[in-house]
């Protein structure tokens, strides 16, 4: 199988990583400054919350916990296997059952046509002025643009209106990468593996998608401080 080659030039945030901690209300990372911020994935997660109820109730929690280990592990797997690839290890695929490699050849040509440098993979980015933080999965060039890269998996076809999440949160990234080096990103790229499909790709403007962060973080706030 034809291996390419990523250039990488790491960037420098100031730190080498941040420590998480997951609880009852979410999982938290405490950053540099001594503050400890909710991930943006706990807090765009209210979004979600309703249907996710909803889905629950009509499955069972028993199915929906089986559901959503399957989906997480196998998300996992094919993360770790592009991340190895783009990383240069040429074992990349050892250990992974047929499936994952089935969804990681299907994605391997975006991969290779269309990504450039490699500034981060998998780290640690946060925000004193969103009070968030999060693991990015991959900061480098696409089609020639800095971008946040974000990798997904899907049984099936996505439309655009169902991944608004998708978005609101890479625009989470780019702001955080900016505050952390200085740098600005506006291109923001998603990448999904669908079994039996070609991939889907959908490049997205950061600004288009922060107000609604910023409207997902205020409402956050508010219901926190409700509960409490």
């Amino acid at each position: 199988m034809n291996k390419r080659i990523f250039k990488h030039e790491k960037a420098d945030l100031g730190y080498e990583d941040l420590i998480a901690e997951t609880g009852a209300s979410g999982r938290k990372y405490a950053a540099p400054d001594g503050n400890r911020y909710p991930s943006v994935t706990t807090v765009l997660s209210i979004l979600n919350e309703e249907f996710i109820q909803r889905w629950r109730a009509r499955v069972g929690e028993e199915e929906a916990n089986k559901v959503s280990h399957r989906a997480s592990t196998r998300g996992t797997a094919v993360h770790e296997c592009i991340e190895k690839y783009l990383d240069n290890d040429e074992n990349y695929a050892e250990g992974y059952m047929p499936n994952i490699i089935d969804n990681f050849n299907a994605v391997k040509p975006v991969l290779d046509e269309r990504i450039g440098t490699i500034y981060l993979q998998e780290a640690a980015l946060y925000s004193q002025h969103l009070g968030l933080a999060g693991r990015v999965d991959c900061v480098g060039e696409f089609d020639g643009v800095l971008s946040i890269i974000d990798f997904k998996t899907s049984k099936k076809i996505k439309k655009k209106e169902w991944i608004t999440n998708y978005f609101i949160q890479e625009s989470a990234y780019a702001i955080m990468w900016e505050e952390r080096t200085g740098t600005p990103i506006v291109n923001l790229v998603t990448i999904i593996t669908v079994d039996n499909e070609e991939p889907q790709v959908f490049v997205e403007h950061r600004d288009n998608w922060v107000p609604k962060l910023l409207e997902t973080i205020n409402e956050y706030k508010r219901r926190k401080i409700f509960r409490n």
